[in-house]
């Protein structure tokens, strides 16, 4: 079986479809010309990879709250795709019920962009993530996570951590931010995202001087903990990027076939709901 045969699921991903849904007027940032990518377009990069199922993240970009264009994705391609959303804090229980019933799986919250108290002030939006069974996804940069950590520690929603938690890559495996990360692992109900590494790698393609992280993560999480995402459509990329590189760029870092099925595939099924997804 060749890497592009084997059964994937894409956990970070976006879509956007300005024509149809323009963006919010307040959106920090405009994705455009090649960042723009619409469900439909997006399919068909699936089909030509062998992914098999995606979780659509909202994006704080363009649309923040606004989750027309994801939810419509949802409803077109149901049980392919399933969704993390952007929501107020103060969203009622029956709206992020609602939400859910539509194949959002959990809530994505940004500090990396937005500021610690984008969780700090979101209490009982955890709580409420928890109730329902649904996923906390958190992207935090830096020593963010350091900040963090004693909050986090005290709620009950299950996490999933962006990108592995974009270190900086100068200060070394031993920064307080990614050894807070590394100590989520011993939760129980914590998972992180092998992805994003062009958004922290000082090196180009392929991201080389990342790779020490991508290990510490799945030596402390083990890969029942683990998922892999491309973040297509590549917003503010510093360099071009393409999907099959970005494949066969995961299968040098995690070179056990056996070890990419859980991460690809059986990881990402159980946390994200696809299990009950066709296929």
């Amino acid at each position: 079986m060749t890497l592009f045969e084997e059964d994937k699921i894409d956990c970070h991903c976006h879509v956007f479809d300005p024509a149809r849904f323009p963006y919010r007027d307040d959106t920090p940032y405009r994705p455009a010309q090649q960042e723009i990518g619409t469900a439909a377009q997006f399919v068909r990069v699936m089909d030509a990879y062998g992914v098999r199922h995606a979780l659509l993240v909202g994006p704080t970009s363009g649309y923040r709250t606004d989750n027309r264009c994801l939810l419509d994705a949802l409803e077109t391609y149901e049980g392919r795709l399933r969704g993390i959303a952007v929501v107020d804090n103060d969203i009622a229980r029956s709206e992020l019920a609602a939400l859910q019933r539509a194949g959002v799986a959990g809530v994505a919250f940004n500090p990396a962009m937005e500021g610690l108290d984008a969780v700090l002030e979101a209490g009982g939006l955890f709580a409420s993530l928890a109730d329902l069974g649904m996923v906390a996804q958190v992207q935090v940069t830096g020593d963010q996570m350091a900040a963090l950590e004693p909050w986090l520690a005290r709620q009950a929603a299950t996490l999933a951590i962006d990108h592995c938690g974009r270190p900086d890559i100068g200060a070394g495996i031993a920064q307080p931010g990614f050894q807070a990360l590394l100590r989520l692992a011993d939760s129980g109900r914590a998972s992180v995202k092998l992805s994003g590494w062009q958004k922290y790698a000082r090196e180009a393609h392929p991201y080389e001087d990342a790779w020490p992280f991508a290990h510490a993560l799945l030596r402390a999480f083990g890969p029942q903990n683990c998922v892999w995402g491309s973040d297509w459509p590549f917003l503010r990329a510093p360099e071009r990027l393409d999907y099959g590189p970005l494949l066969t760029l995961f299968e040098k870092i995690v070179p056990d076939a056996q070890t990419r099925r859980q991460i690809q595939w059986e990881t990402p099924r159980r946390l994200f709901g696809f299990a009950t997804a066709s296929g």
